[in-house]
C-alpha cells in the first residue's frame, strides 16, 4: 500500500495517475476536500481509500503494510500571511508523518521547494544558499534543516524534492497560484492575448526567467526515488536551464495558433501584433519575488536520475494541447 498525501491535489494527482499506470490501485489518497472542486483530479483513477487528512495520524497505525509515503500535501500559497496555519499545516504535519515513517521504515519522499532558496542568486542544496522570503518558503525550509539533521542509518530512505517552478494539467483548483502557462492560456481563450509583467529591477519586460519544469517530469524524479529506496537526501527538481516568460507566453500563442492552422510567429511579431502584453509589475511583489530561478541539478544526476527534462517549448506545448482538448 502507498500513501499519497495531496492526492487531490496538482503534483499528487498526477502522481496516484502515475502509480495507476504502472498497475498500482492500492493507494490511500489523503487531502483536505474543504475546496471540493478538486474531486475532479481524481474521477478518473482508481485508489483503495480516501482520508481526510485531518483523519490520517490518527489512523497511520491501522493502516496494514504501508511500503511508501510520498507527502505531497501542503498550503502552497506563497501570499498566505498567517504563519501559525503556515507551519502547523507545512511543517509540524509533515514532522508527524516523518516520525513514523522512520519509526517503521517506511520511504518517505517529499515536497519541499525551490522557495527555499528565495533571495539567492544559486540554487545548491547547501544552507549558505537558503534565504526564503516568505513564510511559505520558511516552512519548506525548517522541515529541511529537521530532516539534514535527522541520522538515516536506522530510519529509512528520506528524499526532499525541492520543485522548481511546476506547471501541467490537473492544477486548475490553485487559481491565482496556477503556472502562468496556465493563466496565458486562459488569457489567450478570453481575450485573444496573454499578458506578463514589465520589466523591474534590472529585468526586462518578460525577461524575468525561472525553471519551468513540467509536472511529468516531477513525477518521473518522485518514481524514481520510489524504485531507488537506497538513495536517501534534499535534491533540486527543475530542468536545470532558466528560461524567460517570454518563451512561456509565445509557445501558448504559438500553439493556439498551430491548432487554428496558424504559422508560428517570432516574439517581437505578437509583441508588434498585440497578441503579447506586459503589465506594470505589482508594488505587492516587489522585493519579495524571484526574478530568476535554475536548479542546479547536480546531485539530482549524481543520485541515478537520467532521463532529459522537456523544454518550455516542448512541455508547454503539450500542456496547451491538453487544455485545449478539455476546453
Amino acid at each position: 500500500m502507498i500513501i499519497v498525501t495531496g492526492a487531490a491535489g496538482f503534483i499528487g494527482s498526477n502522481l496516484v495517475h502515475a502509480l495507476n499506470r504502472r498497475g498500482r490501485t492500492d493507494i490511500v489518497a489523503v487531502d483536505n476536500l474543504e475546496r471540493a472542486e478538486k474531486f475532479h483530479n481524481l474521477v478518473d483513477c482508481e485508489i483503495a481509500d480516501y482520508l481526510d487528512k485531518r483523519d490520517l495520524l490518527a489512523r497511520l497505525a491501522s493502516l496494514p503494510d504501508v511500503e511508501a509515503i510520498l507527502h505531497q500535501g501542503a498550503c502552497s500559497d506563497t501570499m498566505e500571511s498567517d504563519g501559525r496555519y503556515m507551519m502547523e499545516n507545512n511543517f509540524r504535519f509533515s514532522l508527524a508523518l516523518l516520525e513514523h515513517a522512520q519509526a517503521r521504515r517506511i520511504p518517505f519522499v517529499y515536497a519541499s521547494s525551490a522557495a527555499v532558496y528565495g533571495g539567492s542568486s544559486r540554487f545548491v542544496e547547501a544552507r549558505e544558499h537558503e534565504r526564503p522570503l516568505n513564510v511559505y518558503g520558511y516552512s519548506k525550509f525548517l522541515f529541511d534543516q529537521v530532516v539534514r539533521s535527522r541520522p538515516r542509518a536506522d530510519g529509512g530512505q528520506v528524499v526532499g524534492l525541492r520543485y522548481f517552478n511546476v506547471y501541467g494539467p490537473r492544477e486548475s483548483h490553485k487559481a491565482r497560484m496556477a503556472s502562468v502557462a496556465f493563466h496565458n492560456h486562459h488569457q489567450w481563450r478570453a481575450e485573444g492575448r496573454v499578458r506578463l509583467f514589465d520589466g523591474w529591477g534590472g529585468w526586462g519586460a518578460g525577461e524575468q526567467s525561472r525553471d519551468f519544469v513540467h509536472v511529468d517530469d516531477v513525477v518521473a524524479v518522485n518514481l524514481h526515488f520510489l524504485d531507488h529506496p537506497g538513495a536517501s537526501g534534499i535534491f533540486n527538481v527543475g530542468t536545470g536551464r532558466a528560461q524567460p516568460f517570454n518563451d512561456v507566453a509565445s509557445t501558448v500563442v504559438n500553439a493556439h495558433r498551430a491548432l487554428a492552422g496558424e504559422h508560428a510567429l517570432p516574439l517581437a511579431e505578437l509583441v508588434a501584433r498585440g497578441l503579447v502584453e506586459y503589465v506594470p509589475f505589482p508594488d505587492a511583489l516587489k522585493g519579495k519575488y524571484q526574478s530568476f530561478t535554475q536548479a542546479d541539478i547536480t546531485q539530482l544526476r549524481a543520485a541515478g536520475y537520467a532521463a532529459p527534462f522537456m523544454s518550455v517549448q516542448q512541455g508547454v506545448r503539450r500542456y496547451v494541447d491538453w487544455l485545449a482538448a478539455r476546453g
